[in-house]
Parts: structure tokens; C-alpha cells; sequence
């Protein structure tokens, strides 16, 4: 006898529900994760995505330019820094768009920098002067010298000028033309009341107990025993002829407006900690110098011109 069993339908496989599920977990877990973990470094403190900007320094170790990072994100603004321990690197890394601003050097630079390489970096903001000093183991002040004693400067180019405009204000000599930031002690005049000797610029220091005073670089200072309060005269960053000396915030040309970028200029300028941080740094030396953008870009214009004038001589 034949009997009907009735088929029993195979079970559908629950495969594709279960990974279903678990791409859905997946999915959740990975926002979550990302939520957790993009922190002020992605968001500003109101919920924002932040700007990101990368700067080029020379200094990234010391502590205030994390304290400007930080003050910066109040802005709307992730600062990326990188280091340079290579002088040579930042102009051409920010020429080529590796960086975005850069911030190490002073406008004399920049000027041979753009002359040499047919560039139009840009200044936008300033940051310090960092005085060069004239030292003595004898006299307390630069009218104590008497004529006729020997001075001497450092003989690398663009020290040994800014020394000679540094004795100039201080009255000890006179130079050729006024005096430039290509002048070299052949532009001191017969009128001077010292002679002026260029030496190896950290052998200065060294040469003291010989002249009647010395123009010392602040690298050089404390390996000499003096202190940077030792000085008997430094540039005056009031002077113009310290402002070739201005260090200074630059991008490149066509971000000169940018108002993210002047931003950094701002926050820097105005932040007491970041101000701070800059002085002990420096030891206590830092003038800082507040210039507009559009005074700087006229030096620059004016440095360059005198930088093709001397290359052309």
C-alpha cells in the first residue's frame, strides 16, 4: 500500500541574516570608534571640523608652539607642525606647497632667498627681533670706549653688517652711505671713532680681552661666560635699521589675504602664554615686534632691491 508522505521543506540557511547583523554591528562600532576617538583634533569647540593648516618652524621642540596649537583650535584652526633642522628646506617646501606658512627666518633672508630663486614669498605678520649685543670687559657703555680702540664684529656677511649698523646707532662709527645690510668693514669711514676687525663669529667672544669691545652673537654669549644682561648696547628694534632683522610668519603670494593664515598671525601676537613662551625660549632676549603685514612687504621690496643691487655689484 502506497502512502503519500508529505515533503517537509528544507530549512532556508539563516547565512545572509547573520552576516547582514553582523556588517550592521560592524558599521556601528566603526562610527563609534570614530566618535571616540577624533577628539579636538577633528572638531573645534563647537562642533566644526576644524581648518587644518601645516607650518614650517625650525624650533618645534620648544613648548609655546604647542601652547599656540592649542589656542589655536578656539579658532577653528588644527595647526600641523613640521620641523625643519635644515634652513635650506622650508622656503622651497613652501614654494612647492608642502606646507602652507612657514616661520623661522628674518626679512633679509627671505629677501635673498626670493632674489636667488625668482620667488615671491610673502610676509605677513611679524614675530621678534633677537638683538645682537656688543660686550666689554672694560667699558659699561658705548661712550665710554675711547677713540682709537678696536672693535670687533663677526665676519659672516649678514651678522657683520648688522653689527656695523648696530655700532652706528651707538656712535662708534660711520659708514659709507649711511650704512646698508650688505655693509662690510670696508664701509667704515676714516671718521669713526673706533676701527672695526671682522673675526670668525664665535671667536669674538674670545678676542675681548684684547679690544676694547665685541660684537657677540647670541649663540655665542654664554659659551663665553658673559650673560645676555652683559651687554653695553644691542639693535634697537624701534630703529629701521633693525627691521631687515624682523622675523616674520610667510606664505606664498597668492595666500598673502588668506584670513586663516592671518589668523595664525593674530593668535600669536595676542596670546600672553604663546608671548610668553617665546621669551623664555629665547632666554629672556626675544623683542617682540608687532609690524603690519603692509610695512613688512615694503622692506621686503626695499631688501630685495638692494640684494639685486649687490649681487649686481
Amino acid at each position: 500500500m502506497s502512502h503519500n508522505i508529505p515533503l517537509v521543506e528544507k530549512p532556508k540557511s539563516r547565512l545572509p541574516l547573520v552576516a547582514a547583523v553582523v556588517a550592521v554591528l560592524l558599521v556601528a562600532a566603526a562610527v563609534l570608534v570614530f566618535v571616540l576617538t577624533r577628539g579636538d583634533d577633528e572638531v573645534g569647540a563647537d562642533g566644526q571640523p576644524l581648518t587644518e593648516v601645516t607650518i614650517g618652524v625650525a624650533d618645534a621642540s620648544e613648548e609655546y608652539w604647542d601652547t599656540f596649537a592649542t589656542e589655536l583650535e578656539d579658532e577653528g584652526i588644527e595647526l600641523d607642525i613640521q620641523n625643519f633642522t635644515d634652513y635650506l628646506q622650508p622656503n622651497p617646501s613652501l614654494s612647492e606647497g608642502a606646507i602652507e606658512v612657514n616661520q623661522f627666518q628674518h626679512l633679509l633672508y627671505l629677501a635673498g632667498y626670493n632674489v636667488a630663486n625668482d620667488d615671491d614669498l610673502t610676509p605677513i605678520g611679524s614675530t621678534a627681533i633677537y638683538p645682537l649685543g656688543l660686550y666689554s670687559n672694560d667699558y659699561d657703555s658705548p661712550e665710554d670706549i675711547p677713540d682709537g680702540e678696536t672693535v670687533v664684529v663677526p665676519d659672516d656677511d649678514t651678522n657683520q653688517a648688522r653689527a656695523l649698523l648696530m655700532l652706528q646707532e651707538a656712535g662708534l662709527v660711520e659708514l659709507a652711505d649711511g650704512g646698508s645690510a650688505y655693509s662690510t668693514v670696508d664701509d667704515v669711514e676714516d671718521s669713526s671713532r673706533v676701527e672695526v676687525r671682522a673675526v670668525q663669529a664665535d671667536l669674538t667672544g674670545a678676542s675681548l680681552p684684547d679690544v676694547a669691545a665685541a660684537v657677540i652673537n647670541n649663540d655665542f654669549v654664554e659659551n663665553t661666560g658673559l650673560t645676555f644682561d652683559d651687554a653695553i648696547a644691542t639693535d634697537d628694534p624701534a630703529d629701521a635699521s633693525a627691521q631687515p632683522y624682523v622675523n616674520i610668519f610667510v606664505v606664498r603670494a597668492e595666500d598673502a589675504d588668506d584670513e586663516t593664515y592671518r589668523t595664525l598671525v593674530e593668535v600669536y601676537q595676542s596670546s600672553e602664554a604663546v608671548q610668553e613662551g617665546v621669551l623664555d625660549a629665547s632666554g629672556g632676549t626675544a623683542e617682540l615686534v608687532e609690524v603690519p603685514a603692509e610695512e613688512l612687504q615694503a622692506t621686503l621690496a626695499d631688501l630685495e632691491e638692494q640684494t639685486r643691487e649687490a649681487n649686481a655689484g
